[in-house]
């Protein structure tokens, strides 16, 4: 994503430090769980409440990657690299999916946290502009052909409730998303208790996979990116009508354009006349 489009908010949900920080917390609840269960020995809680706040050293993460052509055990060499011989107690009974794919949902889940608020601001926003143009007519076209006289606050109006069905649609995605799976490898509980994956999924505010084959269904991911899919053609919808509105040759709302904004690197011109008060 280009950093002038991206939000820090949200592009650190996804940083590789963010990441690595989600992977120990899910290590951290695990061996919480294991120790309660006298799987391993307690003492190793203090060492990793001690290093909760480490600092993810992606260089050396990536450079013992190479090695081991394996993203989790790099992780994991890391940790042990830094905390010492208490981290061989780390990750047992669990298989890398466990760490990655609860991850995931939890860093699916956040994004949609923003989407969501993001989405209560513009259906704000565009109520406004409903009611505030309610009576402000404007030519209706079908296929682009003048048509019968409408009002830009139906416009508006639709555009509300398309928006309104959408974040239920993305309420419904992120709940479908919010899973955790500590199941071992194949997903059949024979190397770790399932007492585990409930104990760290409800530290992470997640609700537990109903059944696993060690890695989340990939319908349920399938599920939300169609979702945001159907967003953005939303988005694309109401951004193409004004942007056909705001055309030379039409010219009956324009966008918005801030003081020392410019147009265009080759046509000065191109500053977008301000006609309607959107």
């Amino acid at each position: 994503m280009i950093n002038r489009y991206s939000r820090k908010v949200m592009t650190d949900i996804w940083s590789d430090q963010k990441k690595y920080e989600i992977w120990y917390e899910i290590e951290r609840y695990a061996c919480e769980a294991q120790a309660d269960l006298g799987v391993i020995p307690k003492e190793i809680i203090d060492t990793l409440d001690q290093n909760k706040h480490i600092i993810f050293d992606t260089k050396r993460i990536n450079e013992i990657e190479k090695e081991t052509k394996h993203d989790v055990i790099a992780f994991l060499t890391f940790i042990s690299e830094t905390i010492g011989e208490d981290a061989r107690f780390i990750h047992q009974g669990m298989t890398s999916s466990d760490i990655l794919d609860t991850c995931f949902s939890i860093q699916l889940f956040k994004s949609a946290e923003l989407l969501i608020e993001d989405l209560k601001t513009l259906l704000k926003k565009i109520k406004n502009l409903a009611f505030k143009h309610k009576f402000t007519k404007c030519i209706g076209r079908s296929h682009g052909i003048h048509a019968e006289p409408t009002t830009f606050g139906l416009k508006m109006a639709q555009a509300y409730t398309e928006m309104n069905r959408n974040l239920t649609r993305l309420k419904t995605a992120s709940e479908e998303i919010r899973v955790g799976a500590i199941s071992g490898a194949v997903g059949n509980y024979s190397s770790i208790d399932p007492k585990v994956e409930e104990y760290v999924c409800k530290k992470l505010g997640l609700k537990v996979e109903e059944i696993s084959t060690q890695i989340i269904p990939r319908d349920r991911h399938a599920a939300f990116f169609s979702t945001l899919s159907v967003i953005a053609s939303s988005i694309e919808r109401l951004a193409v009508e004004i942007r056909h509105l705001q055309r030379t040759e039409i010219m009956e709302v324009s966008e918005f354009f801030s003081k020392g904004q410019k147009g265009s690197s080759a046509m000065p011109h191109k500053k977008i006349l301000f006609i309607l008060k959107i």
